[in-house]
């Protein structure tokens, strides 16, 4: 006997949708919602899925910009300059100690051997 077709509600859509935006495996999500497999969750739920994560990412770039742009925030306007501008911290600089100690040695000429 076959399965059920799979309906999706109005209900799961959010659902699926809230849990991708948190970050949760799709392995758990289709758990959640009573799929077996994660293929069938791609398949039918595949717009929910990308656009969660895709909101979530946009909402925390928007306060992170806010945070960074207002100046109350200087971490997080150094992640933002390090993630999005390149910009690195560069190693802070030290006199190199005193070289280690070397031998000279003089060579042996023949009328030496």
């Amino acid at each position: 006997m076959p399965r059920p077709k799979l309906n999706p509600s109005d209900e799961d859509r959010r659902l699926v949708k809230s849990l991708a935006a948190y970050g949760v495996p799709q392995e758990h999500i289709a758990r959640r919602i009573g799929i077996r497999s994660v293929k069938t969750l791609r398949k039918h739920f595949r717009e929910e899925l990308d656009q969660g994560s895709l909101d979530a990412n946009s909402n925390v770039a928007t306060t992170l910009y806010k945070m960074a742009k207002s100046g109350q925030h200087p971490i997080a306007t150094m992640f933002w300059l390090k993630c999005r501008a390149g910009w690195r911290d560069q190693p802070t600089f030290s006199a190199p100690t005193a070289p280690p100690p070397f031998i000279v040695a003089k060579e042996r000429t023949e009328s030496q051997i």
